[in-house]
């Protein structure tokens, strides 16, 4: 479609005159063609300039699509040479310029259009001279290895990365272009080559910054400012990436990380300026949520107002790029946002500022209504901004100090009523002071600290010595933060436990930047962390050994209906995926401490029970499992070759059998699998299937269970495996299979009951399945030889453990362990294949061998005692008690067993433990009588 068809608006003569000058200057124009150069040429002096030289070209221009025009313009500067570089480009530019900017003020193109027209543009006038002048150096043998070709065609090693706008493809109608000029010296052989080059790297990066920046009676290309370089006060204007990759890893710093998020590589070696940017991704894009950045931007922003004095709100003069509610207010709003959560979710890492907005909204960073008004705020101000420079071509961001000014930006902007156009402007920019106002104010609540008493006093006496606040920096950002802490703890039903389990939190913190900052910004987890310490010290221990997982609140999905396993497992399986073993390791821990803290705030906050709870602590090991033998098998095969047959699976016992774990929970596992006819496996360094699979099982205990820099996940037992802690530590089906038919103990065919296979192939895993039901059928009807043993079997335990208490709830007569074992005899008797207890005890119900009143009472002790050994281990890492838990702590168990006082939980335990531990031993124990009895006889 033609240029003429496209219009949607034009500006209106602010000079008549001038107006009509520039009209003849382009004759025989459509009415609406003329409509638009008369408003332009009136109202903007450096356009009627372009048009007046070049009114020729432009009426032939104007019949054509704009885009076919700028195409035409960007590869007209690849086909200038040495000679017409500095004449050409400057025709080229002014005739860009020209189509441009009546696109822009035609309405022909939105603004993200006018600025990626812009940008491409740019990018073709720095792609030109920069080949010409490293062309011109190869030429002279100043480029060892290199020709003129190699310099034509890709810069011979250099690149021109495009920062800022220009990078974001955001480029603004008079602006500058900023440049990060680098150079791959793996071309070049050894450091006599790379200086060598490098000198003459620098002559063409100073010779291409000439041929765009200076002005001469043709004009100029573009302003160009090569400052953003590493370390620009005493580095050369073009260096190697090793050396920019060692600055950026030793010092950069925020606003640096801040400018990478639009980086692009835009000329010379762009390959190579490719791979330089995917080295710099974990500067920018830190695994953690970095709040400290945002302190950092508001301290960057202050700055550039006060050293600026952009602190007025009155219109006149006032920047609209940086001033209050200005454009920059927008970018920085969203880069901060990106570069908090960018690293950890990649759809953040749009470099176009109303891209970013809408990403963080699908995020739920921001509120779509949010982003929505922001982004029209942006395109609004972006193009006022345009408007300011296309009057004289000026590199300015600050409207008018006069009323002339104003009625002439108003009439290029199309508007007849300047009134009307400075109270629209006014209020876009008193929005977006609103809505970006939070980002830059503290969120803590500061007010005064209350008055302590001398235990606390010699609490809050011992904090600047922990290793938190070391640094000046965590000591101010935590001297903002402590009133508020301080009241918070005051407020609690227990103060001096309060504040006493958050000097816990803090003693254990190893840094504290990060995490001030975190709170600084996030009041919310202010609150969490009071809620924490007021009720859970084991929580809040907990927290202090993995600050981190608190950036898993501020995710938008903290809160959300729990996922399942299957979600659970292919989002780990996605973040595992792409990174080698190592990475892997740590990557699991991270993510399974975040699940495993999301459980835990769960219950403590009442929005799930203790139920859910074990579900959802046996969901993240499961997934874990799940994620990370496939990652162990991989690295086994690298080595010694694929997995023999089916491979192996993982068949979970114990508490992961039956989904019942808690937050301190172990795990207990078997590794079973069917190499099938093979014999070695087909690798650098061959096995038989036993050792392959004992490798393999090695390895996955030690990635559950060795402490890395993350931490470790689980502490693992494989003793329940065929012939104990002397057999091997994996099996084959075939051998399982036998040994649980022929050889196992009654107490192994009860573990097998509570078995459940969690990872590997599923063929196998169904086999497995079919195994542990045979076995278990195959004991169906025999309940006092079963009794018997399961008697016997009890006895070894009583001997061997603790009696159990009050709070002690799994040992003893009654308890959680003598009521599991109970239940996994009938089960066994019954030929259930049922694993949870309250499940096995309603098959042996059913099936008559356990009477209605019987079941009840050992289903509702098991339930309660489940709930507060759940709960308990949330609480405490010590045995439980009312010491341990604290007042706050026994609050949250009344609560989530449904007491009313501590007097009626104990009651309620003392009764229940006594009424099970008789059902128990009418069961077991008549058969340990009976069995007594034929001894003697």
């Amino acid at each position: 479609m033609s240029f003429a068809n496209r219009l949607s608006r034009a500006p209106i003569p602010f000079v008549t005159e001038r107006g009509d000058d520039a009209l003849a200057a382009v004759p025989h124009l459509a009415p609406e063609l003329a409509e638009l150069i008369r408003g332009v040429g009136g109202s903007s002096p450096y356009l009627a300039g372009l048009i007046a030289k070049e009114g020729h070209w432009l009426s032939h221009a104007l019949e054509r699509a704009p885009e076919d025009v700028i195409a035409e313009l960007i590869a007209e500067t690849g086909t200038l040479e040495a000679a017409t570089l500095n004449s050409g480009l400057r025709q080229v530019k002014r005739r860009a310029a020209l189509i441009v900017g009546l696109a822009d003020l035609g309405g022909v193109w939105a603004l993200s259009t006018v600025t990626q027209a812009w940008t491409d543009f740019a990018d073709a006038c720095v792609a030109a001279a920069l080949a010409i002048h490293v062309a011109a150096q190869a030429r002279r043998g100043k480029i060892p290895g290199m020709s003129e070709e190699d310099a034509l065609r890709d810069g011979a090693g250099m690149v021109a990365l495009a920062m800022g706008k220009m990078g974001a493809g955001e480029l603004n109608y008079s602006s500058d272009i900023d440049l990060i000029c680098l150079f791959d010296e793996t071309r070049f052989d050894g450091p006599s080559e790379e200086m060598e080059a490098r000198a003459a790297f620098i002559k063409a990066t100073r010779a291409m910054a000439a041929t765009l920046n200076d002005a001469t009676a043709q004009g100029y290309v573009f302003r160009t400012d090569l400052r953003l370089r590493p370390d620009a006060s005493v580095t050369p204007v073009c260096i190697s990436m090793a050396a920019a990759e060692r600055y950026y890893e030793a010092e950069g710093r925020t606003w640096e990380r801040s400018a990478y998020i639009k980086a692009r590589a835009a000329a010379g070696d762009v390959a190579a300026g490719q791979r330089f940017l995917e080295t710099m991704t974990p500067f920018v894009w830190r695994k953690h949520l970095d709040f400290a950045a945002v302190a950092e931007t508001m301290d960057m922003r202050q700055r550039i107002r006060d050293h600026k004095g952009l602190h007025g709100h009155a219109l006149e003069g006032r920047n609209v790029k940086l001033g209050p509610g200005g454009i920059r207010e927008i970018e920085f709003f969203a880069q901060t946002r990106q570069l908090v959560a960018g690293g950890r979710d990649p759809s953040l890492r749009a470099p176009r500022t109303v891209k970013a907005l809408q990403a963080l909204a699908r995020a739920d960073w921001i509120t779509r209504e949010v982003a929505g008004t922001l982004a029209d705020h942006y395109t609004a101000l972006r193009e006022v901004e345009h408007r300011l420079q296309m009057v004289d071509d000026a590199q300015t961001h600050s409207l008018p100090k006069s009323d002339e000014g104003f009625d002439r930006l108003a009439r290029l902007s199309g508007e007849g009523d300047t009134a009307r156009y400075r109270d629209a402007l006014a209020a876009r920019l008193a929005a977006v002071d609103e809505i970006t106002g939070d980002l830059y104010e503290s969120k803590t609540r500061n007010g005064a600290a209350p008055t302590l008493g001398d235990a606390a006093q010699d609490i809050v006496a011992r904090w600047p010595g922990y290793p938190a606040l070391r640094s000046e920096r965590g000591q101010g950002i935590f001297e903002r933060l402590k009133p508020d802490l301080l009241a918070r703890f005051a407020r609690a039903d227990r103060p001096e436990e309060a504040l006493a389990n958050f000097d816990g939190f803090l003693r254990g913190l190893p840094a504290g930047v990060q995490l001030f900052s975190l709170f600084e910004a996030n009041p919310s987890l202010v609150d969490l962390l009071a809620d924490i310490c007021a009720t859970a010290p084991g929580l809040a221990t907990y927290l202090s050994r993995n600050s981190r997982v608190l950036d898993a609140v501020l995710d938008g999905q903290f809160f959300a209906a729990w996922p399942g396993v299957a979600a659970l497992s292919a989002d780990l399986a996605a973040a595992l995926e792409p990174l080698d073993y190592e990475a892997q390791l740590d990557t699991a821990r991270r993510w399974q401490k975040e699940w495993h803290f999301r459980v835990g705030v769960h219950m403590l906050r009442g929005l799930i029970g203790a139920d859910d709870a074990a579900q959802h602590y046996s969901d993240v090991a499961e997934a874990v499992i799940a994620g990370l033998w496939p990652c162990v098998c991989s690295e086994i095969a690298r080595r010694h070759g694929p997995a023999p047959g089916r491979g192996g699976v993982i068949l979970a016992m114990g508490s992961l059998g039956t989904t019942s774990m808690t937050a301190g929970s172990d795990l207990d596992l078997i590794v079973i699998f069917d190499a099938g006819d093979v014999e070695m496996t087909q690798g650098p360094r061959p096995l038989d299937p036993r050792g392959w699979f004992a490798k393999a099982t090695k390895a996955m205990i030690t990635a559950l269970s060795a402490p890395t820099g993350e931490g470790k996940l689980y502490d693992v037992d494989m003793r329940l495996r065929p012939s104990g802690g002397q057999g091997p530590v994996a099996t084959a089906l075939s051998a399982f299979d036998r040994y649980q038919r022929e050889e196992a103990w009654t107490w192994e065919h009860m573990a097998l009951t509570r078995a459940r296979v969690v990872a590997g192939e599923q063929s196998l895993a169904r086999d497995v399945e079919d195994v542990r039901c045979g076995v278990i059928a195959a004991r169906a009807g025999d309940l006092d030889g079963v009794l018997r043993d399961a008697a016997e079997m009890r006895a070894r335990l009583a001997k061997a453990g603790r009696a159990g208490s009050t709070w002690e709830v799994r040992d003893g007569p009654g308890g959680l362990q003598d009521i599991a074992l109970c239940a996994q005899a009938l089960a066994l008797a019954t030929g259930s294949s049922a694993r949870r207890v309250d499940a096995q005890l309603a098959a042996a119900r059913d099936a008559g061998h356990l009477a209605a009143d019987a079941a009840a009472d050992l289903i509702a002790a098991q339930a309660l005692f489940a709930a507060l050994q759940q709960g308990g281990r949330l609480l405490t890492e010590k045995p439980l008690s009312p010491e341990a838990c604290g007042a706050g702590g026994m609050g949250f168990l009344l609560r989530l067993l449904e007491m009313t006082e501590p007097d009626v939980l104990v009651t309620q335990l003392d009764t229940f433990r006594a009424k099970a531990a008789v059902r128990v031993d009418d069961i077991i124990g008549s058969a340990a009588l009976q069995q007594g009895g034929e001894g003697d006889a």
